[in-house]
């Protein structure tokens, strides 16, 4: 989130609303601030959705898109804007790269074929280009409706192209609002929950390892010994490797291609783990996933559910630790290997937590863990202690930055201020530094001093800074940025213009941003690159000392001694650069963002004019299929509908808290699908009757279909927020005592069709095909039987 809540509500005139529907979820605080945006600055309100949403009710224009078709949809809108000249041609020549390739691709995308891929109506897609053109400033707001495609990147993509066109980045009441969830989604990304990043975003290279060892207080080179290389005997004689933590012996063998140095790869996906047991694809491991540890995650809420109960069946041990029985844990019947540990909730914790818009805010703790139960750091504790790497474990939180270098200053740790302190000590490359504990505990207690438009604190202890400091903070002088790349504030003030991340220039054309686009204060006029330990004497126009020298760090991000950051606020320089926002990105697969039908696309005649992307031999550490999915055969002659899926305001992800409430689960006690009455005639199903949805991947699952409206007679959409059945058999008998959730339903999550983004592997959870049937018998609801509608 480039902006935040606030910032919207006080400056937005325009609000693009694509693939989110914040009236019932991520999190419903968002629907408020846009029904204020229109009462205080009478905002226009665009929604684009598949599905008539309860958000989309609120909405000045709707456009509803055929899933799966963002790209289609937006390019259709730069070509509308471009061809009448409606672009911000002063931002992007000085502070954008590449719109010459978007303008060439957008030229493709008429009104009338935009139309044709999305079905939405020509006039509604210039009334839309018309009211994002003149009505400024205008922000986009998107969710996981955009980000969970075989095309996911894509869309994520070209939003934000949208915006530099419209100029419209960096400007109050403007940017991009990805919105993150709830409780701390923004926060457990920056902290790395994910296989192919460490914290903070470094990547899986060695300077990264090397950074981290060295804040830790770690020996790189003992470190990394933990790391299986091959299980493979040495071609060329390599001697063997010890690692330290299973004591078992791996040869590496520099010579073999697929012998590798596993910390430098990226580990198994939360959406497609399960192929490192079932071994279905071509896999790059050296052996099978054994364990599965499942903490702080609705693994229900994942795609392929049939597989995922498969692979669970073949594991060694399923461990799960959550203050509530995931139901990853009664997938399977087996009767042992399974272990089920109680940590504490959020109300028996303390510490910091990240919110969308990149403020941290301060937790504390209410009670202290009940029964048996225990805070999830002590878990991993008494994990890291079992596993003897305890030591290494805690001392990062042992250690300061003292005379410039880390080192450790005492003998014990103090949880969870000295976490917090630690991940502000490491966590420079996004500018965590000036975020520590007595800052966020100072906050807490000067809520009430802190402007909700501008996020400002206005007296008190906290006059001056944002609240939560929302990152980069680069130091505990620094105020927090709450608009990203906001050229109209000096750095002192949080005000940044683009990070120079990827060279000097591109095809001989440079990649900083122009000489008149000069940050507010800046000693350095202009574009210039990021702060190295190399370029840092020529660009900020000074002389280091040989002590400074020695102790720093190649880049600003790996810079233990602060030296960095300290010359460059002293020139009021943002040390990531001053570059173009490049909307070329020649790594990826598609440097421009293209328009690529679902893997199961409903137009088999848009298939062959765009096609997804070729079958990638590795993704991660599995094959991948795209192409020989796509194009098999036209999927659409079996499996006719298009489906999607939609959030339930009283359950969040898999539902497992909130159906264990009586009052939550009563609001919504059965899983369902909603239908177009003219489609669910067709096939003999009547409201409330009890239906079949069948993928093309061989499930099915058994729902209550619920006729309506809100959807056209070609698709139907589905909550993902139930599990405890599983293609029409009740797995209620599998939950520990006293542990079964008062309503449980088939997880839509089972008929979720084949197909995942080639950059993040995300699944394809809102662009696939089924077929329905009615179903006899009644369903799995419970609920009412046992508990009594007038006792809810």
């Amino acid at each position: 989130m480039t902006n935040h809540f606030g910032d919207m509500t006080a400056n937005s005139k325009a609000i693009f609303c694509i693939g989110a529907n914040s009236a019932v979820a991520n999190p419903v605080g968002g629907m408020k601030h846009m029904l204020q945006a229109k009462d205080r600055n009478n905002a226009k309100l665009i929604v684009a959705d598949p599905n008539f949403t309860k958000t989309a009710a609120h909405a000045d224009l709707y456009l509803r898109q055929r899933s799966g078709t963002d790209v289609a949809l937006i390019y259709g809108l730069i070509h509308i804007i471009l061809k009448n000249g409606w672009e911000d041609k002063e931002f992007l020549e000085n502070r954008t790269y590449g719109i010459e390739e978007v303008r060439k691709e957008a030229e493709h995308w008429t009104p009338e074929l935009t139309s044709d891929v999305t079905g939405v109506p020509v006039d509604r897609l210039i009334e839309a280009a018309n009211i994002m053109a003149h009505t400024k400033p205008g922000t986009v707001i998107w969710a996981l409706g955009i980000t969970q495609h075989s095309v996911g990147t894509s869309n994520t993509r070209i939003l934000p192209i949208l915006q530099l066109i419209l100029g419209n980045m960096g400007k109050p009441g403007g940017g991009c609002n990805i919105i993150r969830g709830h409780d701390n989604v923004q926060g457990s990304t920056d902290m790395g929950n994910l296989s192919d990043t460490l914290p903070m975003y470094y990547g899986l290279g060695d300077a990264s390892w090397k950074y981290y060892c060295k804040g830790w207080g770690v020996d790189y080179d003992e470190f990394i010994k933990r790391f299986a290389v091959s299980t493979k005997e040495p071609k060329q004689g390599g001697a063997p490797v010890k690692n330290t933590v299973f004591e078992e012996y791996f040869y590496h063998d520099p010579q073999n291609p697929e012998d590798r140095n596993w910390r430098n790869e990226k580990g198994w996906s939360l959406s497609k783990w399960w192929q490192g047991v079932l071994k279905e694809e071509k896999t790059f491991t050296s052996g099978k996933l054994r364990v599965l540890w499942v903490q702080g995650t609705g693994i229900t809420s994942m795609a392929h559910l049939a597989k995922i109960q498969e692979a669970v069946d073949k594991l060694d041990m399923l461990v799960v630790a959550e203050p509530f029985v995931n139901e990853v844990a009664i997938l399977s019947d087996r009767k042992d290997g399974i272990y089920v540990l109680p940590v504490a909730t959020a109300f028996e914790n303390e510490g910091h937590i990240s919110s969308t818009n990149r403020s941290g805010q301060w937790r504390t703790k209410v009670v202290e863990p009940l029964y048996e139960s225990k805070a999830d750091q002590d878990v991993m504790f008494l994990f890291a202690k079992k596993f003897g790497f305890y030591d290494e474990y805690v001392k990062g939180m042992k250690m300061a930055t003292v005379n410039h270098e880390p080192k450790q200053v005492k003998d014990d740790f103090v949880w969870p201020d000295d976490a917090t302190n630690e991940i502000a000590r490491m966590g420079k490359s996004i500018g965590y530094t000036g975020r520590t504990a007595e800052m966020f505990r100072r906050h807490q207690a000067n809520w009430q001093n802190f402007d909700p438009d501008t996020l400002m604190g206005i007296g008190g202890d906290v006059k001056g800074e944002y609240y939560g400091k929302p990152w980069p903070a680069w130091d505990e002088k620094h105020p927090g940025t709450p608009i990203l790349y906001d050229m109209s504030k000096s750095y002192a003030e949080g005000g940044c213009g683009f990070r120079n991340r990827f060279g000097l220039e591109h095809n001989g054309v440079s990649q900083l941003a122009s000489e008149d686009t000069t940050l507010v204060g800046s000693d350095v006029k202009g574009g210039y690159p990021q702060i190295t330990k190399e370029n840092i004497e020529k660009v900020l126009g000074i002389t280091l000392t040989e002590e400074e020298k020695r102790l720093m760090g190649a880049t600003w991000s790996t810079d233990h001694s602060g030296f960095i950051l300290e010359k460059c606020r002293e020139k009021g320089v943002v040390p990531f650069g001053n570059a173009r926002a490049r909307m070329i990105v020649w790594e990826f697969l598609d440097p421009i963002p293209k328009h690529r039908e679902p893997i199961h696309s409903p137009r088999w005649d848009l298939v062959q004019k765009y096609p997804t992307f070729d079958d990638q031999a590795r993704n991660f550490r599995v094959e991948t299929k795209y192409k020989s999915e796509q194009q098999a055969k036209d999927w659409s002659k079996e499996f006719p509908i298009v489906f999607s899926t939609l959030r339930l305001v009283n359950l969040s992800g898999a539902g497992m808290i909130e159906r264990t409430s009586k009052y939550l689960a009563a609001i919504t006690p059965e899983m369902f699908a909603n239908v177009h009455p003219e489609l669910a005639l067709k096939y003999g199903i009547q409201d409330r009757d009890m239906m079949w949805i069948h993928s093309p991947q061989g499930t099915k699952i058994k729902v209550r279909c619920y006729h309506t409206q809100m959807v056209t007679p070609d698709r139907i959409c589905m909550p993902y927020n139930f599990a405890g059945v599983m293609q029409g058999v009740s797995l209620e008998d599998r939950y520990p005592e006293g542990t079964k959730p008062y309503t449980i339903g088939e997880s839509f999550n089972t008929v979720t069709n084949y197909g995942f983004d080639p950059v993040t592997q995300i699944s394809e959870f809102n662009a696939g095909l089924c077929r329905i049937e009615k179903a006899d018998g009644e369903g799995f609801n419970t609920f009412f039987h046992e508990y009594g509608e007038n006792r809810v």
